[in-house]
């Protein structure tokens, strides 16, 4: 072989090395950029109260969920840097796979913090606004005087579809739809629990209907929407909207025993609830909510403002999120969820920017009891205030979760 062959060789293999090496560093780069969440500068603790933290944390895990049969995951961070973050048990308790970081949950009403800010997305986008009658977008619409505000705040008085759908005689065997829902009220008329904004009723209806507002408006299916305007620009790469085609491959829920819940006709609709998400796919929908990435302060606010004031006391509701007002001026905005087995809670403590998130798909009421871990970071109340799942009172936890009451009432 010539010199010049040699030599020629030599700078080929140099110049594939060199491509493969960058071929490699950009598909590894691209990888994590996919599933990893970096938090921001600001979030570094110092390890004294990432200990002091941590423990507290641990203490309350242990006690209050691990021996009570928890099945899930819990994350905690401040500013954004992951303080605790455990996986409890199986993502199938029949197959015994264990859960992971990339494990999405049904969220349950926890999917309704994501319609709100929807709604208001398109309302930053000149698309609509908050005080359009409904009748705007559904002409035949048999109620007066009902705005997107009102839905927004659980203020409008419509009834329960969880209730009207099967009691004006849809067949349970089969599944029904938002549009079967909107079509009910046209035809039927249920009557309204009380008149539109004289005070708060948590109604699931109002975030169905948002559903297909947010569909009309921006000439989008709702998961359409919902991936081109967060979980794309999020990176929320393991969040998505169930659809029943998900059904075989969906995170299954079991009751309090460990014995499935299967789906019933009430699982086909979306806006209240039907997102599947991870614990650090959460946390950045949380962070996006701090830093203006996705809306504009004024929004922010909008959304976080109580609406429900007729009544004195610390528990309100925003648009799209519930919040808890102290004496002190501490603040705490979350949304629980419960649906079929699945128990979870998104909690912000913005005052401290501490987010507590805790996700489980085995029905454990201990989720719900996330707020006792709000002082780790600061007061915010006197004595742990013994609370129903989400936060509510009783009728509103049977509006949540109507098939699923009866069957806690069962066990005590």
């Amino acid at each position: 072989m010539s010199f010049l062959k040699k030599i020629q060789i030599l700078f080929y293999s140099a110049i594939l090395f060199i491509a493969c090496s960058h071929g490699a560093a950009n598909q590894t780069h691209n990888q994590e950029d996919s599933v990893s969440y970096s938090p921001p500068a600001t979030g570094s603790l110092n390890k004294d109260d990432l200990k002091k933290y941590y423990d507290a944390i641990e203490a309350f895990y242990d006690t209050n969920l691990v021996a009570q049969g928890f099945n899930g995951a819990i994350l905690v961070a401040k500013k954004g840097q992951i303080i605790f973050e455990k996986y409890h048990g199986y993502f199938n308790l029949e197959k015994k796979d264990t859960l992971t970081q990339h494990s999405a949950f049904h969220l349950a009403s926890v999917s309704k913090t994501f319609t709100a800010m929807s709604i208001l997305k398109l309302v930053e986008q000149s698309k609509l606004k908050l005080d359009d009658d409904v009748k705007l977008y559904f002409p035949n619409f048999p109620y007066n005087g009902i705005t997107i505000r009102m839905l927004l705040s659980h203020r409008s008085g419509l009834p329960n579809y969880l209730y009207f759908m099967q009691q004006l005689g849809w067949d349970v065997k089969q599944f029904c739809d938002n549009n079967d829902v909107l079509n009910y009220l046209l035809k039927y008329q249920p009557p309204l629990t009380h008149q539109p904004n004289t005070h708060f009723s948590y109604c699931n209806t109002n975030y169905t209907l948002l559903g297909l507002i947010i569909e009309k408006v921006s000439g989008k299916t709702y998961a359409e929407f919902l991936q081109h305007n967060f979980f794309i620009p999020l990176k929320m790469n393991d969040t998505y909207v169930f659809t029943l085609a998900d059904s075989q491959n969906a995170m299954p829920s079991y009751d309090w025993r460990g014995r499935r819940e299967g789906l019933t006709f009430l699982d086909k609709g979306f806006g209240d609830k039907n997102i599947y998400s991870t614990a650090r796919d959460l946390l950045k929908w949380d962070q996006a909510l701090y830093n203006n990435q996705i809306f504009t302060q004024q929004t922010l606010e909008e959304a976080f403002t109580p609406y429900s004031n007729e009544k004195p006391g610390t528990k309100n509701y925003g648009f799209g999120w519930r919040m808890n007002i102290y004496p002190n001026g501490k603040k705490i905005i979350f949304h629980a969820g419960w649906w079929h087995g699945n128990n979870t809670m998104l909690m912000r403590l913005v005052q401290d920017s501490a987010t507590i998130i805790i996700l489980s798909n085995k029905y454990n009421r201990n989720v719900y009891q996330a707020k006792k871990m709000a002082n780790i970071f600061s007061p915010y109340f006197e004595t742990d205030e013994e609370e129903n799942p989400e936060n509510m009172k009783e009728a509103d936890l049977k509006n949540e979760n109507p098939t699923s009451v009866s069957q806690s009432k069962k066990k005590k």
